[in-house]
């Protein structure tokens, strides 16, 4: 079993979130918890599994086997209750590329797309991308954190006309892991209002006691006549890099305007190396989520813990589920650029700057804490001691 307390190192091995760093803020030394992968090995069995594939020595194209679908079906029985059958699943090569898809399939340019606000950055970016029209509706911070916002979504889909809404589900940057109840009321609206819901579950497995992971799909049957979901194996077992994801689609009618879309703009072959490591992480990778769980929720812990004792005027959502931690600076009433500038330039620390978000994302902070305890203990005691003094003046 892994080490999550070993420390790997990744520089030097064209990591995006370690070795794009220098060369954005022009320093050397930062330490970065921003990029939304994990800093651990992946599972023995899939590097075995990929081991295996390489050894074969002949890379050419591939189909996708009768056991690589029920790796997932299995999966999503076992682990959320989710009964799928083989012809609803489909490949893409990530959850950002099927969300474009989706717009496509299930919209037209000019159509207005509701996300909420904060929520993962590349939603509003794709729909900006293929002409849609973004609104946001905000969440509601109330007892430590999100909950969402139902008066204002759906005075936001009959004033805009919304044909779609995309749900993040569990939320980032939040952490929330939606509840069946809260599931229920957002199809309900949707149901009632004609709009299309695009779930993106691809955090579904990284989930903290007591809380529990819901499928939008299995919260009422009739909602898979109006949603589509988005998943993959790469968040849960740090995979990223092998580009493949799932689309979930039980309607018929609906999984064939997606497939026409994939056709459309030639998507849908996937890297042979991707579904093998798929199906070596949803038949072996079970342990190794196991022991991961515990190590990621101990860490937020840890932060929590330690931002009450060094920097209290840091407000925490602890989250539900997620690997990141949504942070408050408001107290310190600096603008997002200067908050910017202090953890760069003092405390030599790369964050996700909270508006990326979106606007109430303003004076906040994403941190990522998928890495070992001494990296984790050595950003938050770099962080403490460049608000020291300003804390001082409070």
């Amino acid at each position: 079993m892994i080490d999550f307390d070993k420390v790997q190192p990744r520089t030097g091995t064209n990591s995006v979130k370690w070795d794009a760093i220098q060369e954005m803020y022009h320093r050397e030394g930062l330490l970065p918890l921003w990029v939304a992968d994990m800093d651990f090995l992946a599972p023995e069995a899939v590097t075995n599994a990929l081991q295996d594939a390489v050894a074969k020595g002949i890379y050419g194209y591939s189909i996708f086997p009768d056991s690589l679908y029920s790796a997932i079906i299995d999966w999503q029985q076992t682990r959320h209750g989710f009964s799928l059958e083989k012809e609803a699943i489909l490949f893409n090569s990530g959850v950002v590329p099927s969300l474009a898809l989706a717009l496509q399939s299930y919209t037209a340019e000019n159509d207005a797309i509701l996300i909420h606000d904060p929520v993962y950055h590349p939603f509003a970016d794709v729909i900006k991308r293929n002409n849609r029209r973004l609104v946001r509706a905000p969440l509601l911070e109330k007892a430590g954190h999100f909950e969402m916002d139902f008066a204002a979504m759906e005075q936001a889909i009959v004033e805009n006309n919304i044909k779609l809404f995309i749900l993040c589900n569990p939320h980032n940057p939040g952490g929330r892991v939606w509840t069946k109840e809260e599931l229920t009321t957002i199809g309900l609206l949707c149901q009632k209002h004609h709009v299309f819901v695009v779930s993106d579950e691809i955090h579904q497995d990284i989930v903290f006691a007591p809380h529990r992971f819901t499928s939008f799909q299995t919260v009422d049957p009739s909602f898979t006549a109006f949603s589509i979901v988005l998943t993959s194996a790469t968040k849960t077992f740090n995979l990223a890099g092998i580009k493949n994801s799932m689309v979930f689609i039980k309607d018929p009618a609906l999984r064939k305007r997606f497939v026409a879309a994939q056709e459309r703009n030639v998507q849908g072959e996937i890297n042979t190396f991707g579904t093998v490591a798929t199906e070596a992480a949803y038949r072996e990778g079970a342990p190794w989520l196991e022991a991961l769980l515990p190590y990621l929720s101990d860490n937020a812990a840890f932060i929590q813990s330690f931002l009450q004792t060094h920097m209290p005027n840091v407000r925490v959502q602890m989250p539900e589920g997620t690997y990141l931690m949504w942070l408050d600076f408001s107290a310190y009433g600096l603008s997002d650029q200067q908050l910017q500038r202090i953890l760069i330039n003092e405390a030599h620390v790369v964050l996700n700057q909270g508006t990326i978000f979106g606007p109430h994302g303003s004076q906040h902070m994403r941190l990522n804490f998928a890495c070992s305890r001494s990296i984790l203990e050595k950003v938050l005691h770099q962080i403490a001691e460049a608000f020291e003094t300003i804390d001082r003046k409070k």
